[in-house]
């Protein structure tokens, strides 16, 4: 819990400066907590999880712990932060929220949002020695979260049942991919079959059970590498490499570049999706609908679906944003937490590969 969240109901409203060591971020920050940053002032931009996502006033952003996030750049801008701890909404109905991280705010429904997140803020200053006011706090938390998840997509969902069984999925990766990468241990642990799996990834996501595995092993990679000083040997073995040899040719495979071209290039800064600074005019990624899916790889990875190869040399981060920034789209209601978009890959492409750690 990070030490700046006190009661009542756990939840503050830091600055944005407050989540860097250092004003310049120069490189990217691992989060610690659930944020929800809502862009009241200006114009910029915000990597998150190496994709450059375009912030204008009325931009909202839901960031979770775990995920790799850089601000700053020639154009600052303000806004407003709400951050709570693991525990906060514990009992709600938004316990598992399926918020999109990335959307800007419009009509009526965009309107009740951003009344929702000032007013919320406001009685947190107001109540907070009232006894009552954390459950005022978490409620009012609650009832964003539901809000944004209940916004329109635009976008034709799953099957219930596969998207259901996506996110158990997503869970379970969650919790053991330190552990295993194999398809098999997932299966036993959810009780189904590893048709099954890769069926409903298949159908959220267009990539196979293995794949999304896979994505969100290197994802994990990616932002230890970029966001910490811990050697490369010991990120491969936290992540079940025993052999760094291993980790370089697995991270390689799923990001194009080896681990150590990626931690090279964390310091450049990524550009506007569109390759210039955001503006008023640049509507390109406002409307983005990702949800978390609790897997990721970073965008940039060789795109070996149409005959490519990894890239044999170091490739800036900032190529990699910008490419990431024009992922396809990804279903909402996928699961809880991380998140990370990743290239597309024909559901084929390694189904000759044996589902091995």
């Amino acid at each position: 819990m990070p030490g700046g969240i006190d009661p009542p109901g756990g939840i503050d409203t830091p600055a944005l400066s407050d989540l860097a060591p250092t004003p310049d971020w120069r490189r990217p920050v691992l989060v610690d907590s659930d944020l929800l940053v809502l862009v009241t002032d200006g114009y910029g931009t915000v990597e998150l999880d190496f994709r450059a996502l375009p912030c204008r006033p009325g931009t909202l952003l839901r960031i979770r712990p775990g995920q790799a996030v850089r601000c700053g750049g020639e154009r600052p801008f303000d806004a407003l932060l709400l951050r709570w701890r693991a525990d906060t909404l514990a009992g709600t109905p938004a316990a598992d929220d399926v918020t999109p991280e990335h959307c800007h705010l419009r009509g009526d429904e965009g309107a009740a949002v951003r009344d929702g997140i000032h007013r919320l803020a406001a009685d947190r200053q107001r109540y907070r020695d009232e006894p009552a006011a954390a459950d005022l706090l978490r409620h009012q938390l609650a009832v964003l979260l539901l809000r944004l998840a209940l916004f329109p997509t635009g976008q034709e969902n799953p099957p219930r049942g596969e998207r259901a069984t996506f996110q158990r999925l997503c869970q379970e990766v969650e919790r053991g991919y330190r552990h295993t990468r194999r398809v098999e241990d997932y299966a036993a642990q959810l009780g189904c079959s590893v048709r099954t799996l890769t069926r409903a990834c298949l159908a959220v996501t267009g990539r196979s059970a293995k794949q999304v595995i896979d994505e969100r092993v290197a994802l994990e990679a990616a932002r230890l590498l970029a966001a910490t000083d811990e050697p490369i040997a010991q990120i491969g073995r936290r992540l079940g490499f025993p052999e760094p040899t291993n980790f370089g040719r697995f991270f390689t495979r799923e990001v194009g570049r080896s681990p150590g071209a990626f931690r090279a290039s964390r310091d450049q800064r990524a550009p506007a999706p569109d390759g210039r600074a955001a503006n008023p005019d640049g509507g390109a990624g406002f409307d983005d609908r990702r949800a978390a899916t609790g897997n990721g790889r970073p965008p940039g990875a060789g795109d070996r679906s149409r005959g490519g190869r990894p890239s044999d040399g170091p490739q800036p981060a900032s190529d990699m944003a910008q490419r990431g920034s024009a992922e396809a789209q990804r279903p909402p209601g996928s699961a809880s937490r991380p998140a990370g978009i990743v290239r597309p890959r024909q559901p084929t492409e390694r189904s000759g590969e044996p589902d091995r750690a």
